[in-house]
């Protein structure tokens, strides 16, 4: 059984995950299966095979993103030199556990390794212009989140998230400084007819890499979205020093408010990590404190 890491998580166990692949999948009965360590917040997910994954939510409602991205994947697929975690099957509730589970393709690779490198840099900002360039969606609007909207809709969250991150008396951060670069970001201009794809959450976590330093694969597509794409952006915060930031930024081709609300997003999403993951997820805290400090790091250097 997992550590849980929300309030109201579901109960996921070994025993459970057997059943419902045994009963569900019953190709996959023979081959082994294991909890991985390094899991996201999202979803458990446990090793089936060589060549197979099982990813369950961790809380109510979580299927429905196991759902998209079984609906969009092969979309996108055919849009993007990197690989996906194709769906080979979607699971229904069952067992006491109450939500739809997928299992999925088996990815090889590594996370990049920090900070990263010039080469990652240009092929993460050639992923972002494919899947920018990806033909829109018949119904955008199916396609809404957060992460693809204006910057306004998250102040107040956000606001409150720098509230809680005062209360927590180790978090080595100039909050301070932080909300004045959020105070100034939501006075930059909103971006007009620009809707593109976004993927939501380019993070070392999402990214493999090949031993040679190749990009090739993209996880994680459960926030994937059409919208504003400069959400995008945020990870370079976290992937890069100050030379690869700038090769990404380049190899992107974004203008300056574009970039710009891409920090803005690089320091919500920090923010919003300190306070409900404290304590829980030091790996990713932090990661997301890196990501914070560059931000902050980059606003004093530049002066914007």
């Amino acid at each position: 059984m997992t550590a849980p890491l929300h309030e109201d998580e579901l109960t996921i166990t070994t025993r459970l995950v057997r059943e419902l692949v045994d009963e569900q999948f019953p190709a996959y009965r023979s081959p082994s299966m294991n909890p991985l360590s390094q899991a996201g917040s999202t979803n458990v997910i446990y090793r089936l095979g060589e060549a197979h994954c099982v990813r369950l939510p961790r809380l109510p409602g979580g299927g429905r993103s196991l759902e998209k991205e079984a609906r969009w994947i092969p979309a996108l697929q055919q849009h993007l030199s990197v690989r996906l975690p194709g769906v080979t099957g979607m699971g229904r509730p069952a067992a006491g556990y109450p939500e739809t589970w997928a299992v999925c393709d088996w990815l090889e690779g590594q996370h990049p390794v920090l900070p990263a490198d010039g080469k990652l840099a240009r092929a993460l900002a050639a992923f972002i212009v494919d899947l920018r360039s990806a033909p829109a969606p018949a119904a955008p609007e199916t396609l809404y989140h957060y992460r693809g909207d204006r910057l306004a809709a998250c102040d107040d969250f956000t606001r409150r998230n720098i509230a809680a991150c005062r209360l927590l008396d180790e978090l080595d951060l100039d909050l301070s400084k932080a909300e004045q670069i959020w105070d100034l970001a939501l006075q930059l201009p909103v971006a007009q007819n620009q809707h593109r794809w976004f993927h939501g959450d380019l993070v070392a976590e999402n990214l493999l890499l090949e031993s040679s330093g190749e990009l090739v694969a993209v996880l994680d597509w459960g926030g994937v979205g059409f919208g504003d794409p400069a959400v995008d952006l945020h990870g370079a915060w976290e992937l890069f020093d100050i030379e690869s930031r700038e090769i990404f930024r380049e190899a992107v081709s974004v203008d300056q408010q574009e970039w710009l609300r891409g920090r803005a997003w690089a320091l919500a999403i920090a923010l919003m990590t300190f306070p409900y993951y404290w304590g829980k997820m030091p790996q990713g805290i932090e990661q997301r404190l890196e990501m914070a400090r560059a931000v902050i790091s980059d606003f004093e250097m530049n002066g914007v």
